[in-house]
């Protein structure tokens, strides 16, 4: 089954490229090879391994590594031996070291101590050395006043480096250690066969105190050897559009002119030569040698680049803009390093340094967090406002809609992980060289199949490609568009940016201030909420766009580690929405889900995304710690390992997904147990699904199947449960009673109360987020090919009446128009003010395109034209 492939952005910048392809059921045996050839037909080296198989043992979902190609579209294909790269990538360990040949370059890696590279070179040159990750930390927030506050500084340890990939067309390094004495970091070296890049992927988790520990700088630092004249010395700086192009002695703009030739050599980076006129050559020694550079980026809006020639002088400022592109160069005509930080801006504040360019040895140093921007400060935001009893904190998520209780809004355990590039150049790059490397830093290359190639695998549940066939059709599809360019839209206006925050949006919106409500409790960040994670996975899957998958990844990179915990009492589980990340006092599987990772690592084989998929293998007993449901309890229930609570929703989707992708993707029979096993007990439940929660033993993976209760929650299936069981069943597991059980709640979620009553023995209470649960009724209606409920599906789409929860005015406006506010306090130019929550628009978006999967031959048509949107 040879499957095409194409660039998700078209690459440049020469960087090798890893990617996944799903296999339908049975077209791939286990063990075999895969050849990849260009559009021509050409051979091109390829390395290959699965990430996943089905039940059967076949091949689910296999990953791919090439080296840098220029062709514009690839063929994969199974069953045929790959072609070797000329000059492979090798790993070997020589004298206690690890060097990694790319056959370009040559990194030196130590299995431990202070530096992550010790050296690195090419064409028997010393270009890089001691490479180090480095840290600043202060005992106190910086003062407004000025005040004095003690700073340490710290290089990172090494504990342990791990070889995990060895070629031959990419090589994998782990280095895992600490930041000093606190901040735990897990750091992966990427190297393809040809390169002279090293991608840079790091990691590190919040482990300090609050109250006492304020990260004041976190980066990483290299020595570059320095070996050529002053004047043949280079500094670039990535501006929005160019880039800083000066030389440590400038030859420019002097009062002596040195020639053209000399002054248009130095302008491009290449070798001066002599400098024939002596009335210059001889004054060269009162020319200033500038030793020290800095861009540093401490906003969305703004970077400041300064100068000066050595320490304990001035400064001097160059001119500024708006949005580096996080990009640099430090080196001379015979070699030098490239350096960076994606989304650089996006995630300010962020700097670039250049310290000792005029000595024998310069330092590079990439800041994750500014040393010039105050001190990192995770201090809760309000001081608890008298909530403290369970009474208490009620009343407050009554009026801020905040879940607050004392000593939950800890951030110990959250993470954050940013991507790197060095980069070991021969000589001086050109201006379009620097800029295609930059520009590949910040959009890696990606190859992706078709969305026909990735439906046709049968993967990841309901979903088609877009289809504008019928004016209806039509209209629905322009509504997906409209809802993402609103997310993208806002994103940028509201400016959504920034070491902690990229990545998420907020929640609410509110119309009286004409801003969304970043400071109410619970409306502020969204921390996954209603599952904007997967409608924007989806939404890529069917139309391979490229701006919607990097919304989507920026996303998954924000939730998966600054919502959810790593260390400590609450690992492996989030925090709901509130105006931190980390505030609220609900710690939940429903935000560390694995559905909202896997997509991310599948299409990129990302080891990152792999390990937080580990992370959740067995969250559940995180549950034994706490309870999610202890505020509002009527019962006497408290954790117990032999008869833990586990909600049928939201929990359990969660806990379904990450057995479901430890069992696909290790064959961990363990896991596979789990799932099964509790599958089988919803499907034994007198009322499966529609119980509501069921107790699990931990010790046996199995559900107590005697409770014979009915509970329906409004969030239960909007948090990745549908999409889990469509995924289920479509895997023809066989157990008894589960498929019943989920068409039952499916079908009786939006009938009428009697049909409720006749099935359960009382109406269900508690329906909401109508038009979301559409979805449910499609499901039941193309499972049993039942036209009343494809009918009642649409119906509760385009009109969502019979809702007994929602009375926001704001989420039921007649329609999503985006009403331009404008005033002597509200600048035109800035405000728009969009009548939707952005939680509410990813549950659309998802029934939406699951009901164009399942039903939409049954999507009703007018002579008038396209049905009616009302809002939600």
């Amino acid at each position: 089954m040879e499957t095409s492939l194409r660039w998700l952005d078209r690459p440049g910048g020469g960087q090798g490229v890893t990617w996944g392809v799903p296999w339908p059921r049975g077209a791939v045996a286990p063990g075999v090879p895969f050849a990849l050839t260009g559009a021509g037909g050409g051979e091109v080296p390829v390395q290959s391994w699965v990430t996943a198989t089905w039940p059967d043992g076949s091949v689910k979902w296999s990953a791919h590594a090439a080296a840098a190609a220029g062709e514009d579209a690839y063929v994969l294909v199974p069953g045929r031996e790959p072609a070797a790269p000329r000059v492979p990538v090798t790993v070997t360990r020589e004298g206690g070291l690890i060097r990694v040949s790319t056959g370009t370059v040559v990194w030196t890696i130590e299995p431990s101590g202070d530096t992550l590279v010790r050296s690195a070179g090419r064409d028997g040159r010393e270009i890089l050395r001691d490479v180090r990750l480095v840290s600043l930390r202060q005992d106190g927030p910086t003062p407004d006043d000025g005040g004095a506050v003690r700073r340490e500084s710290a290089t990172g340890r090494i504990e342990r480096v791990t070889v995990e990939q060895d070629g031959p067309v990419r090589a994998v390094i782990r280095a895992e250690g600490r930041h000093g004495d606190w901040l735990p970091f897990t750091v992966r070296l990427y190297f393809y066969a040809g390169a002279e890049d090293v991608r840079i992927a790091h990691t590190f988790v919040w482990d300090g105190d609050p109250g006492r520990d304020f990260l004041a700088g976190l980066g990483l630092r290299a020595g570059v050897v320095m070996r050529d004249e002053l004047h043949d010395r280079h500094i670039r700086l990535a501006g929005r559009d160019g880039f800083l192009t000066e030389a440590v002695r400038g030859l420019t703009g002097l009062r002596r002119d040195p020639g053209e030739r000399v002054r248009r050599a130095q302008v491009e980076g290449r070798p001066c030569g002599p400098v024939g006129d002596p009335e210059v050559a001889g004054r060269l020694h009162l020319v200033p040698a500038w030793n020290d550079y800095t861009l540093d980026q401490n906003s969305a809006d703004g970077y400041l680049m300064r100068k000066r020639t050595a320490e304990g002088h001035a400064w001097v400022t160059i001119p500024s803009g708006t949005r580096s592109a996080g990009y640099g160069y430090a080196g001379g005509t015979s070699g030098g390093l490239g350096f960076g930080l994606r989304d650089f801006w996006r995630l300010h504040p962020a700097r670039l340094d250049v310290r000792d360019a005029a000595t024998g040895l310069a330092t590079a140093t990439v800041w994750l967090w500014s040393p010039s921007a105050p001190a990192m400060d995770l201090r809760f935001w309000h001081d608890g406002l008298g909530q403290d009893t369970f009474a208490e904190q009620l009343e407050g998520l009554e009026i801020t809609y905040e879940d607050h209780e004392p000593g939950f809004g800890d951030p110990y355990g959250i993470a954050r992980t940013h991507e790197l590039t060095l980069r070991v150049y021969g000589a001086t790059p050109a201006h379009p060289d620097l800029a295609a490397h930059a520009a590949a830093m910040n959009e890696p290359p990606l190859l992706v199949a078709s969305p026909e190639r990735i439906r046709a695998a049968g993967v990841f549940g309901d979903w088609a490609p877009p289809d504008r066939a019928t004016p209806a059709r039509a209209a629905i599809e322009d509504r997906l568009d409209f809802l993402f360019d609103l997310y993208a839209r806002e994103r940028e206006q509201r400016r959504w940016y920034g070491f902690w925050d990229y990545g998420d949006v907020m929640h609410t919106y509110d119309a009286d201030r004409h801003t969304w409500r970043y400071d109410v409790g619970g409306y502020a960040w969204d921390n996954s909420e209603l599952s904007p994670d997967l409608w924007l996975w989806y939404q890529f899957l069917r139309t391979g766009r490229a701006d919607v998958f990097r919304f989507a990844e920026a996303m998954t990179r924000h939730t998966g580690e600054v919502d959810v915990y790593h260390l400590g009492r609450w690992k492996g589980l989030g925090s709901r929405h509130n105006v931190q990340h980390w505030g609220c006092s609900c710690k939940q599987l429903r935000i560390s889900s694995a559905a909202y990772r896997r997509f991310l690592y599948y299409l990129t084989a990302d080891e990152r995304t792999g390990d937080l998929l580990d992370e959740v293998a067995e969250a559940e007993e995180a549950y034994a710690a706490l309870d999610p449901l202890r505020k509002v309890r009527e019962d006497d229930y408290t954790p117990d390992p032999s008869a833990l609570s586990v909600g049928l929703g939201a929990d359990w989707s969660a806990l379904a997904a990450a057995w479901l992708t430890r069992w696909e993707r290790y064959g961990d029979g363990r896991a596979r147990d789990k799932l099964l096993r509790t599958m089988a007990g919803i499907g034994a439940l007198p009322n499966g699904f529609l119980t509501g929660e069921a107790r699990l033993d931990l010790a046996t993976g199995r559900f107590d199947t005697s409770r014979d209760t009915v509970s329906v929650s409004h969030l239960s299936a909007v948090f990745g449960l549908p999409e889990v069981c469509s995924e289920l069943l479509s895997l023809g597991l066989d157990v008894p009673g589960f498929e019943r059980a989920w068409l039952d709640y499916c079908r009786l979620y939006l009938a009428t109360p009697e049909a409720q009553a006749a099935e359960t023995g009382r109406p269900l209470t508690g329906i909401s987020l109508i038009q979301a649960h559409s979805r449910l009724a499609a499901y039941a209606a193309a499972r049993l090919d039942d036209a009343d409920l494809a009918a009642l599906a649409w119906r509760r789409f385009f009109h969502d009446e019979g809702d007994q929860l929602n009375s926001n005015p704001l989420q039921r406006e007649p329609d999503w128009r985006l009403t331009r506010v404008e005033g002597p306090h509200v600048p035109a130019a800035l405000w728009d003010a969009p009548f939707v929550s952005t939680n509410d628009a990813a549950q659309y978006g998802l029934a939406a395109i699951q009901n164009l999967a399942l039903i939409a031959r049954h999507l009703p048509e007018s002579n008038d034209g396209p049905p009616a949107f009302p809002a939600m």
